[in-house]
């Protein structure tokens, strides 16, 4: 899908104003009825040769304690020959979430997909995901059947997996 210079113009002034890439794809689908995936958003951010800000970090009482970030999980026991951390990822959280821990597979065997790996999410579920050819995430186990990150947790994912499939080069 190709953009029109003034839809191109939006995105720059929208990142600029600093909004993240989930309030560009909001944008995009209110303003210009124009659908795209959270992969689609980034990629063109990257094509526009944009740089999203860092949100500022919270501000908390220091004295309270309830609002500490968690340790981070450990990775399962099970399959750490078939996935090799290459990074802890579990810095800038989004405010008030648990940690969520991603980490790549140093060579993805599985046919169709661009990018897998493992995932810990805050409350200890873990699981494995895939990127596949179009760019879409997706879960290939997960530890406890019928499981569903809370919302705090799949946007700690999602920008947990882009920070590393950044890191890496894709």
């Amino acid at each position: 899908m190709s953009l029109t210079p003034e839809q191109k113009q939006a995105v720059a002034g929208w990142v600029a104003a600093g909004d993240n890439l989930s309030n560009v794809q909001k944008k995009l689908r209110e303003e210009f009825q124009i659908a795209l995936t959270y992969m689609d958003v980034r990629f063109l951010v990257d094509d526009l040769e944009l740089t999203l800000k860092d949100p500022p970090p919270p501000k908390g009482d220091a004295n309270d304690v309830s609002k500490t970030t968690p340790a981070a999980a450990p990775a399962p026991a099970d399959d750490a020959e078939a996935t090799a951390p290459t990074e802890d990822l579990d810095d800038a959280l989004p405010p008030g979430g648990g940690s969520v821990s991603v980490a790549l597979d140093e060579v993805t065997l599985i046919p169709g997909a661009l990018a897998s790996g493992s995932v810990t999410f805050s409350d200890g579920v873990t699981g494995k995901w895939i990127v596949d050819q179009s760019g879409r995430p997706g879960f290939t186990e997960i530890s406890q059947p019928g499981y569903r990150p809370n919302p705090t947790d799949a946007q700690a994912f999602m920008q947990e997996l882009s920070r590393a499939l950044q890191a890496k080069g894709y």
